[in-house]
């Protein structure tokens, strides 16, 4: 795992902005290298707002949209379409304003869905998805992720792995189903720190001075169980993006002026 780069920008709109255009950069740079390109995905105030920004991006279609796989990293299990689940405010806010490759978008599995009304079969075959789309150089049994997108809860989750759970001691699955999730609704999918972990860049967003102690406590020495954000790591880079409400209880020096 990588050590994490920090880097601050004045608020939250530049945040969003300057990510956005941090993501055409690289898609566009893996693209080049492989012909193809894959992101993980997150909900959130600021991974949303990032997604808008990017619908909006002057140079967007550098990304050849088709060639470009597209994952989540957790989901809400409620019916297809819920306002809430991140696969719909994704749709709204990015992914119908681009020529997206429709088998290339692997949405997680629905409450209404072909998988059944209880999340575990839906977790199973978003592990086998990924698995049949990971090549033999990648890691994990999932697809070597060019981004994966994260936003961190007040209690530092990730994904849904939230402090404590269960799947957070997970070595082997890479997609699991949470139940009793404390922010609601309790029942969820999510990928796993394993699979997270598999991806060749993890970048952790977050906004707003509610996150300062949660953003404090996930660059510093506690354990995943407790701290899942501390298991958020790239295999070749790993960014904090934050706003500087966000990194305000941070020690001085850490952080790296907002740059591309």
């Amino acid at each position: 795992m990588t050590a994490p780069r920090i880097i601050v920008h004045p608020d939250a709109a530049l945040l969003a902005k300057a990510t956005a255009a941090r993501i055409v950069t690289r898609l566009v740079d893996a693209q080049a290298a492989r012909g193809t390109a894959s992101i993980v995905l997150t909900g959130g105030g600021v991974g949303i707002a990032v997604l808008r920004e990017l619908a909006q991006a002057p140079a967007r279609d550098a990304i050849d949209w088709r060639r470009l796989d597209i994952w989540w990293g957790d989901e809400r299990f409620l019916p297809a379409g819920d306002p809430e689940r991140n696969e719909t405010q994704a749709r709204e806010a990015l992914l119908d304003h681009v020529a997206v490759a429709p088998e290339r978008v692997h949405p997680m599995p629905a409450s209404d869905g072909p998988d059944g009304d209880v999340p575990e079969p839906g977790a199973e075959r978003y592990a086998q998805d990924l698995a049949r789309s990971a090549r033999p150089e990648d890691h994990a049994g999932v697809p070597s992720f060019d981004i994966c997108l994260l936003g961190i809860g007040p209690d530092t989750h990730v994904a849904s792995l939230f402090p404590g759970q269960p799947a957070l001691y997970e070595e082997e699955r890479t997609v699991v189903a949470v139940h009793g999730a404390p922010k609601p609704p309790p029942t969820r999918v999510s990928l796993t720190l394993p699979a997270i972990r598999a991806s060749h860049e993890v970048w952790v967003l977050a906004g707003g001075e509610g996150k300062a102690d949660a953003v404090r406590m996930a660059l510093g020495d506690g354990g995943a169980v407790q701290v899942p954000a501390c298991g958020a790591r790239g295999r070749n880079r790993t960014l904090f993006l934050l706003d500087r409400a966000a990194a305000a209880k941070l020690p001085e020096g850490l952080e790296v002026p907002g740059a591309l």
